[in-house]
């Protein structure tokens, strides 16, 4: 088994505020992925006063072997109070951006997209100036679900492709490689206004030349933002890691994303989907969108 070096380790949170984040979730009974998935940066985007909201959740109808989130408990049904108390937590911790994700619903019509729109809706009215970014399953390629998330004008639509597609078998049983990128596809097609974005884990045992293939096929669906971050086995029962890329590798794929056209590239070992989010507020000033589309 591979043994984690020095540049993986992570500085102890300043934990009085990551109590005020905990506490204010805990009060509104909120999950976060941050938690759920164990995610190495919950001390640092705890400590900003940031979290990536987990909704529908925290139990996932899909057993991907990567992911710490649950998916030996049984879906529960939707929360109609779930939106309004995710908007009060956004308002209480002063978001100006925030991200919302979910578990896979693969047991609802619609995968979820209905409770994604009440989410955004309701932000909107407790929080009007902060920009939302949706980090969304594949909704099993159900491009109405699709198209109703769009509608309610979320800044950035985010879909993680994960890995490369010769490992999507081993690592994504239950997902598509071609339908990860027919989503980004529709996304630009549907709302040209809004920010596309994906997310790649490595260290799976991929090579550099199909992590650039995947970059390659993402900038042909026009997706403007992308993350690279290192695999990081949450348990035993989970994929082992099989290696541990360098910063230098990622420092590389960085330099060679933005060559690509990508509008940023975030890349490092400890990289996450919703890593520093809230940067693409200056992003948005400096290549706005046009705002028409559905």
């Amino acid at each position: 088994m591979a043994v984690k070096p020095d540049w993986l380790r992570v500085k102890a949170p300043h934990w009085e505020r990551v109590g005020n984040v905990k506490a204010i979730l805990q009060d509104l009974a909120l999950n976060t992925v941050c938690e759920e998935a164990s995610c190495p940066n919950i001390g640092e985007c705890f400590k900003a006063g940031t979290a990536t909201f987990l909704i529908m959740g925290p139990a996932c109808t899909r057993a991907c072997p990567y992911c710490d989130i649950d998916f030996e408990k049984q879906p529960t049904s939707l929360d109609p109070t779930e939106p309004i108390r995710l908007a009060q937590a956004v308002q209480r911790m002063k978001l100006n951006h925030v991200v919302i994700t979910s578990v896979n619903r693969d047991d609802l019509p619609d995968g979820g997209a209905c409770q994604f729109v009440l989410c955004i809706e309701a932000i909107r009215d407790h929080s009007p100036g902060t920009t939302i970014e949706v980090l969304i399953p594949d909704l099993c390629g159900n491009w109405e679900a699709l198209a109703t998330i769009l509608k309610a004008q979320p800044e950035v639509l985010n879909h993680n492709t994960e890995t490369v597609p010769r490992l999507y078998r081993r690592v994504r049983p239950q997902g598509n490689y071609a339908r990860t990128l027919e989503l980004l596809q529709r996304s630009r097609d549907l709302t040209p206004g809004v920010y596309t974005k994906s997310g790649v884990m490595v260290g799976l045992g991929e090579t550099d030349t199909e992590v650039q293939q995947v970059m390659a096929d993402l900038r042909r669906v026009d997706c403007d933002i992308l993350t690279i971050g290192q695999y990081l086995q949450p348990s035993p029962k989970h994929l082992a890691v099989k290696t541990f890329i360098p910063p230098e590798q990622f420092a590389a794929w960085r330099r060679i994303g933005e060559h690509m056209g990508f509008l940023q590239v975030v890349s490092s070992p400890l990289t996450r989907s919703s890593y520093h989010a809230e940067e693409v507020r200056a992003l948005m000033e400096k290549y706005p969108k046009s705002t028409e589309g559905v």
